[in-house]
């Protein structure tokens, strides 16, 4: 199990000049479309960077290949796991679950150097830096609602005033009720924790540390937004709680954020939330970007060039 204490990459961060920060995310290559889009995103500057915040895919060699790809046409890139990366789905040869997984595809991260929430945070050195990009591996714990007034509340998750299995089984049976069953329940494995909200509980504590020991502004990056306010936008209410935790809902005040880049809801948009930009980057399925147009969107300027 990774731990407080554990040992990050040497070095003091990497440094960058010129270029571009862009980023994107869920891919999901299983889709040939997507595959084929993912194959063709090339930087249009040497010194472009690529944020992949998560969700390329199910396959644990399909993410691989493509984390391989991109590191072999950008200067850098950063990623960090999604949902459908720490599944373990049946026909995958690689029947890591949970923990295992995350780490087997970190290992894997590292040998192809690609950055990941378990490296030192890199530092943008280029147009609108110096910045602190921080990758980081967030998880949910079921306290998002579409309803400001449903959402559980942050002291409520610390203080353990409701139990993390009671706040699951609420929202299983709601969305049951809806109709909806979140596939996280039968292929995201938490082992050895006991639930995915255990372990998400951990890796926010673990962050928290990282992040109060970090000076200067600084770009967060995950997988699921950091606060509940975007899933008011989802097409599926009941999927609010697989997709963040009020754990995080307060780091964008309390940390010096010029950024949020973010994926899962499948809602690319920029928004402003107490006056920090939020990007939602991913491309989504298919039959989602293809009622926005005939192609995927582009990877999303974070900074420099024609960041917004």
């Amino acid at each position: 199990m990774l731990s407080d204490d554990r040992e990050f990459s040497r070095g003091q961060g990497f440094l960058v000049s010129g270029g571009r920060l862009l980023a994107i995310s869920d891919l999901h290559v299983g889709y040939p479309e997507n595959r084929a889009y993912a194959d063709s995103l090339a930087p249009a500057d040497p010194g472009d960077w690529l944020i992949v915040a998560g969700d390329v895919g199910e396959a644990f060699a399909a993410v691989a290949f493509v984390l391989a790809s991109l590191a072999s046409r950008f200067a850098r890139v950063i990623w960090v796991p999604g949902n459908h990366e720490l599944w373990t789905p049946p026909p995958d040869p690689v029947a890591l679950r949970g923990v295992a997984r995350y780490e087997a595809l970190v290992a894997v991260c590292r040998r192809l150097g690609v950055l990941t929430p378990e490296d030192d945070f890199p530092v943008w050195d280029g147009p609108d830096g110096p910045v602190t990009i921080a990758p980081l591996l967030t998880l949910y714990d079921y306290s998002f609602r579409t309803g400001r007034a449903d959402t559980v509340r942050a002291d409520a998750v610390r203080a353990d005033t409701v139990r993390a299995d009671t706040v699951r089984a609420d929202a299983v049976r709601a969305a049951e009720a809806a109709g909806f069953v979140a596939a996280d329940e039968g292929h995201l494995h938490a082992d050895p924790y006991p639930s995915v909200a255990e372990w998400c509980r951990d890796r926010v504590t673990l962050t928290e540390k990282r992040l109060a020991a970090l000076d200067g502004p600084m770009v967060l990056v995950s997988h699921w937004p950091l606060i509940p306010e975007p899933v008011a936008a989802l097409r599926y209410p009941a999927y609010a709680p697989w997709c963040g935790t009020t754990l995080t809902a307060d780091w964008h005040t309390r940390y010096p954020v010029v950024a949020a880049v973010y994926g899962h809801l499948h809602i690319p948009r920029t928004t402003y939330h107490d006056g920090v930009r939020f990007e939602e980057v991913s491309v989504g399925y298919p039959r989602e970007w293809g009622r926005r147009g005939s192609a995927p969107p582009l990877p999303r300027v974070i900074l420099g060039g024609a960041a917004r």
